[in-house]
């Protein structure tokens, strides 16, 4: 196991171990008004009556109780120590956690800079090549022949939307992650992967009319009520109705051919808008950012060797599998009526 994924899994041990011992707090707290109540009862008694057999058992009854309020307060006095040391558990657990995302992210950071200066590299190489050697002119004008029957290009619009006022979703490395695995595939060039950030809601038709996309995928938060959260004009969380999904679809569908709703409880959507478009994915529940990621991922590298959309789903599910990942059972592909799904191929060889 990760060290990240095993500071998470122990700051959520701590914390569950830690609503126990409130609970128990909670449940002792409860047990005062009683014994409380038993004093003040045997002292009106002993008020009201002159018999001292009464009198005597009423002080005993007041003494046990006061000892039960004394063994009360010792066990609350216990369980506010574990909960202290348990908070503090948690804290130094938590430090840890943010440490280690740090690190994390600056191993990428320099990967990513190693990569771009390897590419540079790379690329003042074949320059010098081509410099240095007359003979590939030829070869240039051929590969521009082979060039032209490269499949037609087909659009994978992202549209991205993590408002500042819900829970935060790691949407960049979804996107990135995406991108880097159509860059592995045969067909690569025959996809373009374009990304929409802080999407607002007319900014999906603007993006549409823009991109011309055939394949839309949505990225971010869902509600139950087949609801996708976009953002307003301050960055706040923006609920935009499934009847508004599918009649964005109905009136910019020309070449739209697939919709992916990597958002929660997206499935009811997926299957209105394939009235309007051959196939959608949507999320029966909610889903982990790690499974939209792995799922994403090897769905449009499936695409981008030329596998249809059926073969493309059932490769996304097993990446899961593989992964460990036990959420392959909450996508749903779902197609317009009469198509086979094993022939709709979106990138053809």
């Amino acid at each position: 196991m990760a060290l990240i994924d095993s500071y998470r899994s122990n700051i959520l041990r701590k914390k569950n171990e830690l609503a126990k011992l409130q609970s128990d707090r909670a449940n002792e707290t409860k047990k005062i008004p009683t014994q409380t109540n038993k004093i003040l009862s045997a002292k009106k008694a002993i008020a009201r009556t002159k018999s001292m057999s009464t009198i005597q058992t009423k002080y005993r009854e007041i003494e046990r109780a006061e000892k039960e309020l004394a063994t009360i307060n010792k066990k609350l006095a216990d369980i506010d120590r574990k909960i202290a040391r348990k908070e503090t558990e948690i804290f130094v657990e938590e430090k840890k956690l943010s440490r280690e995302n740090e690190s994390e992210q600056k191993k990428r950071d320099t990967a990513e800079k190693k990569r771009i200066v390897e590419t540079e590299k790379r690329m003042k190489e074949v320059n010098n090549i081509l410099d240095k050697h007359s003979k590939l002119h030829s070869e240039t004008n051929r590969s521009l022949e082979e060039l032209k029957n490269i499949p037609e290009k087909i659009t994978v619009l992202f549209i991205a939307s993590n408002p500042i006022n819900v829970a935060p979703l790691r949407l960049d490395e979804e996107a990135r992650e995406i991108q880097e695995m159509i860059r592995k595939t045969e067909y690569r060039d025959s996809v373009s992967f374009v990304t929409r950030w802080a999407t607002r809601p007319l900014d999906v038709l603007q993006a549409i009319n823009e991109e011309k996309p055939t394949v839309i995928h949505f990225s971010g938060h869902g509600s139950d009520k087949d609801e996708i959260v976009f953002q307003d004009n301050q960055g706040n969380a923006k609920l935009v109705s499934k009847e508004a999904i599918v009649q964005t679809m109905m009136s910019t569908s020309d070449s739209i051919r697939l919709v992916f709703f990597n958002t929660c409880f997206s499935f009811g959507q997926a299957q209105a808008v394939t009235e309007h478009v051959d196939a959608a994915i949507g999320m029966t529940t909610s889903i982990g950012d790690d499974t939209a990621r792995v799922f994403a991922a090897q769905f449009y590298s499936a695409i981008g060797f030329g596998l249809s959309i059926q073969k493309a789903f059932d490769q996304g599910k097993t990446a899961l599998m593989l992964e460990g990942i036990p959420e392959e059972s909450t996508l749903e592909l779902y197609f317009k009526e009469g198509l086979n799904p094993n022939e709709l191929i979106i990138v053809k060889p």
